[in-house]
C-alpha cells in the first residue's frame, strides 16, 4: 500500500513537516492502540499512523469534508485540465491576464455541484491563499500557477474509520478506554476555523485543554497561539496541574512568503 508523505490534495495545516518526528514519537505508542484524531483535517495524521500501526484502530474525524474533496479528483482533474488549456500560452507565475481570467471564471461557473476550490486556488491564488466559494474565487487575483498534473489519493484513507462529529462528542467516547491516544490538532488561535464556524479564541483553545488531562497524546499548536507559555504561567502562580508537564516537545519553522514565518509545535506525552 502506498504510504503518502503529504495530504495528496492541498490542505493548509497539514502536519507533513512533521512526519518525521511523529513517526519517530509513534514508537512509543502501543501498536494496537486506539488512535483518535479529534480535528482530523487531511488526514494526514491518521495514515500516517495507519501505515506505521496496521493493527491499531485509527479514528478520523473528517469534520473538514476532506474525503468529500477527494472524492471529487476526477471531476477536478477535469477542472484543471480544461484550466491548464486556457493558461497554455501564458506566462508562468505571472497575474493572468483579463481575458484569459473571464474564461476561466466562465468553465468554474458551468460546474455543477460541489467544486473544490481550495485545491483551485492552489493553482490560481498567490501562495497560501484559499477560497472555499465561487463568491470569493470571482473576486480574486489569479495567477499562472496551474499544477502541471492531476491529483491521485488513491488507498490514502483506507484501513481508517471515519466519523464527521464535534470533537468533544468524540472525546467523550473514547475517553474512558485503557488503550486510547488522542491526536489534538485545534484550529490555530484567532484564525478561521474552517467548518467551525467563527473564530476560535483562547476559551476555545483551553477547553481543547480538557482532553491532555491525565492521557496520552500529541498535540499540535504554533507560537503564535502562546498556549504553552499561558499554560507554564497559570501552573506556577496557581497550582494548577499543567496539562504539558512531562511530555516532549518538537519544534519546525515554517515561512509562509518571504515576509512571514511562524513555528509549529508538536507535543506528545506517553
Amino acid at each position: 500500500m502506498k504510504t503518502y508523505t503529504q495530504a495528496p490534495i492541498p490542505f493548509m495545516g497539514q502536519k507533513r513537516r512533521f512526519l518525521k518526528d511523529f513517526k519517530e514519537a509513534l514508537k512509543l505508542y502501543p501498536h494496537d492502540a486506539i488512535f483518535v484524531d479529534l480535528f482530523g483535517g487531511s488526514g494526514l495524521l491518521s495514515h500516517t499512523v495507519k501505515r506505521h500501526y496496521p493493527n491499531a484502530t485509527v479514528i478520523y474525524n473528517d469534520f473538514d469534508g476532506y474525503r468529500d474533496r477527494i472524492k471529487a479528483i476526477p471531476k477536478t482533474n477535469k477542472l484543471l485540465a480544461d484550466i491548464r488549456s486556457i493558461v497554455a500560452d501564458a506566462p508562468k507565475d505571472k497575474k493572468i491576464g483579463n481575458e484569459k481570467r473571464k474564461l476561466i471564471l466562465d468553465r468554474v461557473k458551468k460546474e455543477k455541484g460541489f467544486v473544490d476550490y481550495v485545491t483551485l486556488s492552489s493553482s490560481l491564488l498567490f501562495s497560501m491563499n484559499y477560497v472555499t466559494n465561487y463568491e470569493d474565487f470571482s473576486k480574486a487575483t489569479f495567477y499562472n500557477v496551474v499544477k502541471h498534473s492531476g491529483y491521485n489519493a488513491e488507498g490514502y484513507l483506507d484501513g481508517l474509520d471515519i466519523v464527521s462529529c464535534d470533537y468533544r462528542k468524540l472525546f467523550e467516547q473514547y475517553r474512558s478506554h485503557p488503550n486510547v491516544v488522542f491526536m489534538v490538532d485545534p484550529p490555530y488561535l484567532s484564525t478561521e476555523a474552517g467548518t467551525y464556524k467563527g473564530y476560535w479564541k483562547l476559551s476555545d483553545y483551553l477547553n481543547v485543554l480538557d482532553v491532555l488531562n491525565g492521557g496520552r497524546y500529541f498535540y499540535f499548536t504554533s507560537n503564535k497561539s502562546h498556549i504553552v507559555e499561558l499554560c507554564n504561567w497559570i501552573s506556577t502562580r496557581t497550582g494548577w496541574e499543567n496539562p504539558f508537564a512531562g511530555a516532549v516537545t518538537t519544534t519546525a519553522s515554517v515561512t509562509m512568503n518571504y515576509s512571514s514565518s511562524y513555528t509549529d509545535i508538536m507535543i506528545n506525552k506517553k
